[in-house]
């Protein structure tokens, strides 16, 4: 039997990027003349890609409807984080459990709102990049998730047949209900809402649960994949 795909999204499921999003966001509000935001206030404004984000640093600086502030300040954003990642870090036990997945056979993907230049660099600062067959960033495609469209291309593109979603907030779990996909919720990461209100298959707080999870997938039930 063909091992199932495993499709991750990145930000608050594989890596804590917040500090750096944190740090370069203030950067630019400071060059702009705005005052800085806490950590906790950037941390709820991921998740829906950069122009979402700015919008967000905006509004939250009084700032919000300037279409050409937004516009300069998210390509300014852009440039700053590009390659921001010394204050980002994996989550414990993904480097194994990815590498575990690898070995044994299961194509792996990346499925983020995250652009594709800052998703490549912190990937290979990790030095896990080689182990996906496939990345889908936030500016692949027209559309971003919650729209299903990336995670249908991913899945698409690793060859369609089973899957699962691995993501950590409400837009992944709409995304993965939009897609047809079962939904796998790692719940230490960036949602807002309680565990019990976004839809999932199964909830898991700990990496090392994974290979354990996705081994056991009752695939001869009705979860399968469309």
């Amino acid at each position: 039997m063909t091992l199932p795909a495993l499709i991750f999204d990145l930000d608050g499921t594989l890596i804590d990027s917040v500090p750096d999003i944190h740090a370069a966001s203030n950067e630019v509000l400071a060059e702009n003349g705005f005052a800085p935001l806490t950590l906790m206030q950037v941390r709820g404004f991921i998740g829906r890609g950069v122009p979402h984000l700015v919008h967000c640093l905006l509004e939250a600086s009084g700032a919000g409807g300037d279409e050409v502030l937004q516009a300069r300040i998210t390509a300014e954003f852009s440039a700053r984080y590009e390659g921001a990642v010394g204050l980002t870090a994996l989550f414990p036990g993904v480097r194994e459990a990815l590498t575990a997945f690898r070995a044994a056979g299961h194509p792996l993907a990346i499925c983020t709102n995250k652009p594709l230049a800052p998703t490549s660099a912190v990937l290979r600062h990790f030095e896990i990049e080689p182990l996906f067959a496939t990345i889908i960033g936030g500016d692949s495609l027209p559309a971003r998730k919650p729209d299903p469209a990336p995670l249908l291309k991913a899945h698409q593109m690793l060859g369609g047949g089973r899957a699962l979603y691995v993501g950590d907030s409400e837009v992944d779990a709409e995304t993965a209900q939009r897609a047809g996909l079962p939904f796998l919720l790692f719940t230490e990461g960036y949602r807002k809402a309680p565990v019990s209100a976004l839809p999932h298959a199964i909830a898991f707080s700990d990496f090392a649960m994974l290979p354990g999870i996705v081994a056991h997938w009752p695939w001869q039930a009705d979860l399968a994949s469309p």
